[in-house]
């Protein structure tokens, strides 16, 4: 089996409703869709993510001028030999950020295609699943203008709980009492009841981010995740003697070399590599291994179209509980709830909640079939 073709696909469309994190206002949600075609008929489909305020061009630029030319020609079932080459070849101007996400896109459709030529799910080609189900924590919170906090985030709250959701993340960060005001009310008003998680996406300083963990721990909060920039780690592990609180962190970190730090130093208690992102699954795996041997637990970070979520699932099933045990902790699935148009439409809805669990697709590759006219209906030209 060989490639023959590796095509990009910009996918963008503007939202009805804007919302904003900490770092800026989300108008537009975007990705960019790798397929791998190969002399076999077979196709397989990855994806970059792509943040909020991320244009999906730049992956695809990188794909199309510096990767597609290291993989025409070569048989996908090489595929470490391939994801290091594109690594070392992209060295000089890539190693964070935009080239692995590109990297990471290749990859997961190297993945899809190996698993669709054998005719089983990645996760079987990557050792077996633990599990065959997740649960799901909803992320979503995210601030509308002309709406009024905590409690419009109650009311979101307890719609994500008719759901089923027993799991949720608040998306903070927008300034040190407003955001005790703001977590303090979500949990007087939805009971203590529900996992609570929140969000900062490293908008503070460790002085700031101090003062709200002491804040909350009244809250019962289960982790606090990126409180403060991805290069202060020395921060985070001060941080992390100062509190109960889980930190959790890893969105913004790439490869095996830059997860080594986070790990050998144990910076954070729950690390949060993403698949579309860190390197896929050949170098998910490598971190996960990294982790599992200085025990340190691993919730992948999720925020991707279907392609990216289908794709995460398969991760998620074959990371270890940390540690195996009769009781064992499992990790989540970071089930995006935010607004997304091409999200299920994609993947023709294969993948739902059910009783509060997301099934492990079982399908052949990442186990969802692409709805082609939802591409070309997003697709940027």
């Amino acid at each position: 089996m060989k490639i023959v073709d590796v095509k990009t696909h910009v996918l963008s469309t503007p939202l009805d409703e804007p919302f904003s994190f900490s770092m800026g206002w989300v108008t537009r949600r975007g990705t960019m869709i790798v397929e791998v075609i190969t002399d076999e008929g077979v196709t397989g489909w990855g994806e970059s993510l792509c943040h909020g305020l991320q244009p999906p061009q730049i992956a695809q630029t990188i794909v199309e001028s510096a990767l597609k030319p290291i993989l025409i020609g070569e048989d996908p079932q090489d595929v470490d030999v391939l994801w290091e080459r594109m690594y070392n070849l992209t060295r000089p101007y890539g190693q964070k950020g935009a080239v692995p996400n590109a990297i990471s896109a290749v990859d997961i459709a190297l993945w899809d295609c190996l698993g669709r030529a054998a005719g089983k799910p990645v996760h079987k080609l990557l050792g077996g699943a633990y599990r065959t189900s997740v649960q799901p924590y909803a992320t979503g919170f995210y601030r509308v203008e002309g709406r009024s906090y905590p409690a419009d985030a109650v009311e979101e709250a307890k719609r994500h709980m008719a759901k089923g959701f027993t799991a949720m993340k608040l998306k903070t960060g927008f300034g040190v009492e407003d955001d005790i005001r703001y977590i303090l009310g979500v949990r007087d008003g939805i009971g203590d009841g529900p996992k609570l998680m929140v969000d900062a996406n490293h908008a503070y300083n460790v002085g700031s981010a101090r003062r709200i963990l002491k804040a909350i721990e009244c809250a019962d909060i289960h982790w606090f995740e990126e409180p403060i920039s991805p290069e202060d780690v020395d921060g985070y592990r001060e941080l992390k003697t100062l509190t109960s609180i889980y930190l959790a962190a890893g969105e913004n970190e790439f490869t095996k070399i830059g997860f080594r730090e986070w790990i050998s130093r144990r910076a954070v208690d729950i690390l949060q590599p993403d698949l579309c992102s860190a390197g896929g699954f050949t170098e998910c795996r490598k971190i996960n291994a990294l982790a599992q041997a200085w025990h340190m637990p691993v919730v992948p970070h999720v925020w991707a179209s279907g392609i990216g979520l289908a794709a995460s699932l398969q991760f998620l099933a074959t990371i270890p509980p940390a540690p195996l045990a009769l009781k064992p902790i499992e990790p989540m699935l970071e089930y995006d709830q935010s607004s997304h148009p091409f999200r299920q439409d994609l993947i023709f809805g294969a993948i739902t909640m059910r009783e509060g669990r997301v099934d492990i697709p079982q399908a052949p590759g990442i186990g969802v079939e692409i709805n082609r006219e939802v591409i070309e209906r997003y697709t940027v030209r």
